[in-house]
C-alpha cells in the first residue's frame, strides 16, 4: 500500500508543481477567447469553469483509464510509479498545451493545428492515423460498454451466441447512427457533467474501498512484486497497454472542442491539465483495485488480461456493494458511449473533408456514415468471434492512440519553439513515445513480428533521428 500512496503523492504534488510550470511557460492572458470572440450559440459558447472541467473529464475518460490499468496491473507495483510520473510530465502537459494552443488560434481543431505548425505532409499522415483511431474507438466503445452491461448488470453470458448481447449492441449502434445524423449531442451535453461526476465518484469509492476492505497491495521493493506475470519488455508493452491513463492522443481531439467554450485563458490549467491528473487518479485506483482483487483471490491473471470488463464488475461490487456497484457501472457504461458517438461523427467529418463531400446534404451523410458503421460492425463481430479479439483490438487502438500523441507533441514543440518557450518539455516525451510506438509495432504479432533486439534498434534510431530533426527545425524556427 505504501508504493500506491507514494504514487498518489507524486501525482498530486507533481501535478500541482508541473502544472504551475506549464502555466508560467504559457503565460495566460486576459485576452478575449474564441468562446466570446466567435460566440455563435452552437460551438463557441462560454461556459463556467466547473462545467467545462467536468465535460473535459468525461470527454477524455471512458473505459480507457479503467480497462488499460486493469491489464497494466499485471506488471505489478511499478505501475504505481510509472502512471503518475507519465501523467504529470506527458499526459497532462499534452492536454493543457493542445487546449491552450487551440484557444490562441481561434479554437482551431487538432488537424488544423498540425497543418499550421508542421505542414501539409505531416497533416496527411496525421489525418490517416486519426481516422484509424476514431474507427477503433467506435468499435471499442461498443464492445466494452455492451459487455459490461450484459455481464455485470444483466448477469448474462457475453458470448457471440447470446442474442441479448446483440440487442444491447444494436441499441448502442442505433444511438450512434442517430447521433451521427441528428444534433442530439446537445441534449446529451446537458448531462455530461453528471456522468463525469459519477466516473470520479466511483473512483473515489474504489479508493476508499481499498482501505475499508483491507486489500493488500504489493510494494515495489518486496519479493512479491516479482510474482507478476508480465515483467519483460516493460517498454513498450506497459505504455501501450495502459495508454489513456498516462498519455492519450485522443485527448487532443477533445481538448480542442472544449477550447471553444473556455471563457478565459486562466481557466485552462484547471480545465485541461488538472482533469488529466484526475484521470491519472482514476487509472491509479483501478490498477490498485485489480491488484487487490488478485491478492484477494477474486480475479486471476487470465481474467485481468483477457476479460478486463468482467474485473470491472468484480471490483465495483466488492468495493461499493450492490447499489453503489450498479451506480458506478452505469456511469462506466455511459461514458464510453458518449465518447464513441463523437468519435464516429468526427471520423465522418474528417473523411468528408478529405474526400471533398458536402456534409450539409443528408444523402451525402448517409453515403459516408453507412460504410463506417458497416466496418465497425464487421470488426465487432470479428472481435467477439476470436478469443484474442479484444486484446488485438485494444492494442491496435492503443498503438494508434499513442502515435497520434506523438504528432500532437511534435506540434506542441514547434509552437513552443516559435514562441521561444522551452520546447524540450515536448521533445522528451515525444521522443520517448516515438520509441514506444515504433518498438511495439516492430515487435508485435500484429505488426512486423521482429525480434526484440531488432525492434529496439529500429526504435532507438527513429527516436534519435526524431530528436535531432526536431531540434534543427526548432532552432531554424527560433532564428526566424
Amino acid at each position: 500500500m505504501v508504493t500506491f500512496l507514494i504514487g498518489l503523492v507524486v501525482l498530486a504534488v507533481g501535478g500541482f508543481a508541473y502544472g504551475r510550470v506549464c502555466e508560467r511557460v504559457m503565460k495566460p492572458t486576459d485576452d478575449e477567447t474564441p468562446a466570446t470572440a466567435r460566440r455563435d450559440g452552437v460551438d463557441f459558447v462560454p461556459m463556467k469553469k466547473w462545467r467545462n472541467s467536468l465535460i473535459e473529464l468525461l470527454n477524455i475518460a471512458g473505459t480507457g483509464p479503467i480497462l488499460g490499468p486493469i491489464q497494466g496491473a499485471l506488471f505489478g507495483p511499478v505501475a504505481f510509479v510509472t502512471i503518475p510520473v507519465g501523467c504529470v510530465i506527458a499526459g497532462a502537459f499534452h492536454d493543457y498545451m493542445v487546449g491552450m494552443i487551440s484557444i490562441r488560434n481561434g479554437g482551431a481543431q487538432t488537424p488544423d493545428l498540425v497543418k499550421l505548425f508542421l505542414g501539409r505532409r505531416f497533416y496527411v499522415a496525421y489525418a490517416a492515423f486519426v481516422c484509424l483511431l476514431l474507427l477503433l474507438i467506435g468499435v471499442v466503445f461498443v464492445y466494452t460498454p455492451g459487455d459490461i452491461f450484459v455481464t455485470q448488470i444483466l448477469h448474462q453470458d457475453s458470448s457471440l451466441s447470446n442474442p441479448v448481447l446483440w440487442a444491447v449492441y444494436g441499441a448502442i449502434f442505433a444511438y450512434y447512427v442517430a447521433a451521427s445524423l441528428l444534433p442530439i449531442d446537445k441534449v446529451i451535453g446537458r448531462v455530461y457533467p453528471v456522468f463525469g461526476a459519477v466516473l470520479l465518484l466511483s473512483a473515489v469509492g474504489v479508493f476508499v474501498g481499498l482501505f475499508a476492505n483491507g486489500y493488500e497491495l504489493p510494494e515495489l521493493w518486496d519479493a512479491a512484486a516479482a510474482g507478476f506475470p508480465m515483467r519483460e519488455n516493460f517498454v513498450p508493452i506497459f505504455f501501450v497497454t495502459v495508454t489513456c491513463g498516462i498519455l492519450s492522443g485522443f485527448h487532443s481531439t477533445q481538448a480542442t472542442l472544449v477550447s471553444r467554450t473556455v471563457a478565459g485563458e486562466r481557466e485552462g490549467r484547471t480545465t485541461f491539465y488538472d482533469m488529466m491528473i484526475a484521470e491519472g487518479f482514476i487509472a491509479m485506483t483501478w490498477a490498485a483495485g485489480a491488484m487487490g482483487a488478485m491478492a484477494q483471490g477474486l480475479a486471476d491473471a487470465d481474467a485481468l488480461w483477457n476479460a478486463p470488463t468482467g474485473v470491472v464488475g468484480t471490483v465495483a461490487y466488492d468495493m461499493l456493494g450492490p447499489v453503489g456497484g450498479i451506480i458506478a457501472l452505469v456511469g462506466i457504461i455511459a461514458l464510453p458511449i458518449t465518447s464513441g458517438d463523437t468519435a464516429l461523427r468526427g471520423l465522418r467529418l474528417t473523411l468528408g473533408d478529405a474526400i471533398g463531400i458536402d456534409m450539409t446534404r443528408r444523402a451525402n451523410v448517409l453515403k459516408l456514415a453507412l460504410p463506417i458503421f458497416a466496418t465497425v460492425f464487421a470488426l465487432l463481430v470479428w472481435a467477439k468471434s476470436d478469443t484474442q479479439g479484444f486484446n488485438v483490438l485494444w492494442r491496435y487502438f492503443s498503438w494508434a492512440n499513442e502515435t497520434i500523441a506523438v504528432f500532437a507533441l511534435t506540434m506542441i514543440a514547434m509552437y513552443m519553439a516559435r514562441n521561444r518557450m522551452p520546447y524540450a518539455m515536448a521533445l522528451v516525451p515525444g521522443a520517448f513515445y516515438l520509441f514506444v510506438v515504433v518498438s511495439y509495432i516492430m515487435s508485435a504479432h500484429i505488426g512486423f513480428n521482429l525480434p526484440w533486439a531488432a525492434a529496439y534498434a529500429v526504435a532507438g534510431a527513429c527516436a534519435l533521428a526524431y530528436a535531432v530533426m526536431l531540434v534543427r527545425a526548432a532552432r531554424a524556427v527560433g532564428r526566424g
